[in-house]
């Protein structure tokens, strides 16, 4: 492989820190599982639009091309290859803020987890791949009161159910281009499945672009009542399935934007007003360290003025203090919110008032 020729507009991490002389220096190693710089840069070469452009195969690939990966790390972190990341589930440390009603829908917060000792999706095997489906679903199966629920695997399920899952935000789907050039999409749809609680507050997604996406949600905007369901799944599946961790990157994940933490607390929000005033908003979500997606994720437009808003830094901060970012920024953006109703308010009666003189 020679020095890839990057087009003009291309402006992910990749293309800004994959020099090349760095390329000459990394492109004839590989890890114990034969992942290659190849086919961790391969996403970001077919997608000149990737923000990031590149995935790790295993945990070894952020120690065998840690010149490339601590560059992007540091540059979408801040976390420097000196730093050390550290975790707190405590959930009885949030400084909880009931949200005014009318504006948050509904919350979710999920983290990405990988099988230790396991390759990641992007060089696992289908044999393997199975294998965790196997482990993993014997283990949710195993779980008892509010979280107990049932596996399903997408092997043998109906498009039907697949489509009506999706649209209700339950299920992830194949076809993303991103996941497709990294190599997660291989063998679909073995070894792929989802786990529910009876309620549906509860969620594993197993196989996609981490082997567990763990996810509590519900309607309202009661944050407590999903982190800590999630916390306690969370500790409830890690005695049957041990997660690969890093003493300095914290739980690994296979795209470097979700190490650490690996944790996106988000909510669906209604903001008709501030949505007409993009600068406020992005002022707002960029202080508190926010991100804004459209209402089917991420590369999806908002409707209706509704948005999905979550926690933007996962690596060098803790859970709670992800959580905790999430819900200051949300109450920082529906007193703008608020602010803008009461002004047009009281712009559309001085209106009036004119009109009936």
């Amino acid at each position: 492989m020679t020095y890839p020729e990057f087009p003009p507009n291309c402006t992910s991490l990749l293309c800004k820190h994959l020099s090349s002389e760095l390329f000459e220096m990394l492109k004839n190693k590989s890890t114990a599982n034969g992942f290659t710089l190849e086919q961790a840069i391969n996403s970001g070469l077919e997608n000149s639009d990737s923000e990031i452009g590149v995935y790790a195969g295993d945990a070894e690939s952020y120690d065998i091309f840690a010149e490339l990966f601590d560059k992007i790390i540091e540059d979408y972190h801040g976390f420097s290859h000196n730093d050390r990341h550290h975790s707190n589930l405590n959930f009885n440390d949030l400084k909880v803020k009931d949200f005014d009603e009318g504006y948050v829908l509904s919350t979710r917060i999920r983290v990405g987890r990988n099988v230790k000792n396991m390759p990641l999706g992007s060089a696992i095997s289908k044999a393997q791949r199975n294998e965790i489906e196997t482990k993993v679903s014997t283990a949710l199966n195993t779980l008892e009161g509010e979280l107990e629920g049932e596996y399903h695997s997408l092997l043998g399920m109906s498009k039907e159910i697949q489509e009506r899952l999706i649209e209700a935000h339950f299920l992830f789907k194949d076809g993303d281009r991103f996941l497709e050039h990294a190599g997660l999409n291989r063998d679909w749809p073995h070894g792929r499945g989802i786990y529910h609680n009876h309620d549906k507050t509860f969620l594993v997604w197993l196989n996609e672009e981490d082997q567990l996406r763990i996810i509590s949600m519900q309607q309202g905007g009661e944050v407590l009542e999903v982190f800590s369901r999630l916390v306690i799944a969370m500790k409830q599946i890690e005695t049957q399935i041990p997660f690969a961790y890093s003493e300095r990157l914290g739980y690994i994940s296979s795209c470097p934007t979700n190490l650490g933490t690996a944790m996106r607390a988000s909510v669906h929000i209604k903001l008709p007003n501030l949505s007409q005033n993009m600068e406020q908003f992005k002022a707002i979500t960029q202080k508190y360290f926010l991100q804004i997606r459209g209402v089917d994720g991420e590369h999806t437009q908002s409707k209706e003025g509704i948005f999905d808003i979550s926690n933007y830094r996962r690596l060098g901060i803790t859970e709670i203090e992800a959580v905790q970012e999430m819900m200051d920024g949300v109450t920082a953006l529906i007193e703008a919110e608020k602010n803008l109703e009461l002004m047009k308010h009281v712009e559309s009666n001085l209106d009036n008032d004119y009109l009936t003189h």
